[in-house]
């Protein structure tokens, strides 16, 4: 099984621009995600798929792997479509470039979904960890997701998800990360798929997969790092990081 992993790295972020070449750690943080994931020594290749002729510049700069789109993207995933239509490849996980502190622990147990999934029933599988806080539960920008008892993921929403109009009931609440691994023809699928109302409203990409009938299994991770989405998430991570 070819395993490989792709970084989209966009550089207009719409909440903050330029972030992924922001300082962190003395270098810019796209290249130290882009280090983090060749680090877990569990891809064949990984590669960074950017609009930036500045990302791109300084991944192979830096001797790594580095694809300019070609196209202009509504999603991280309909940019790595477009990059891995012409490579040979079983799984593609796609980590994301403002997440520089992904861990080998997780990734591993992304990959070993497929490896034990002998029929393919799955299509893509995605990263979720605990949350309890309820600043967190109830913040627009934390991604939450529901699975049945297989868990595979039913919805994802920014709305608190289960509603807990009964507040006796002992519910985990997930917070979805934006960590995926698709098999190569469930990207090229959702790269020629039209985006419907819900992921609209919502805008959460995963969604797209839900409503046009693909399965996704949920893992569950305690490791929840640092995704730098905002100038206050990036003191966080340098804090972190020190």
């Amino acid at each position: 099984m070819r395993i490989i992993s792709m970084i989209p790295a966009r550089y207009q972020a719409s909440r903050f621009p330029a972030k992924l070449m922001q300082d962190l750690g003395g270098e810019p943080v796209i290249l130290q995600t882009y280090k983090a994931a060749v680090q877990t020594h569990l891809f064949d290749a990984v590669y960074v798929v950017t609009d930036s002729p500045m990302i791109f510049d300084l991944i192979k700069e830096k001797g790594g792997n580095a694809l300019m789109s070609k196209e202009e993207h509504e999603s991280g995933s309909d940019r790595i479509a477009e990059a891995v239509s012409n490579i040979e490849v079983d799984v593609v996980v796609n980590v994301q470039g403002d997440e520089p502190f992904i861990d080998r622990e997780s990734l591993e147990k992304l990959i070993e979904v497929f490896k034990k999934d002998a029929v393919q029933e799955i299509d893509l599988a995605s990263l979720m960890t605990p949350i309890h806080d309820w600043d967190d539960i109830s913040n627009p920008n934390t991604v939450k997701v529901v699975v049945d008892n297989r868990n595979f993921a039913l919805y994802f929403s920014r709305s608190p998800i289960p509603y807990p109009r009964n507040k006796e009931v002992d519910t985990v609440y997930y917070k979805h990360k934006g960590v995926y691994a698709f098999r190569k023809r469930a990207l090229l699928d959702f790269r020629k798929l039209p985006i419907l109302a819900l992921e609209a409203t919502e805008k959460i990409e995963a969604i797209r997969f839900l409503e046009y009938g693909k399965k996704i299994k949920m893992v569950e991770t305690k490791v929840t790092g640092i995704e730098i989405d905002t100038p206050e998430d990036l003191e966080r991570a340098r804090k972190a990081w020190k």
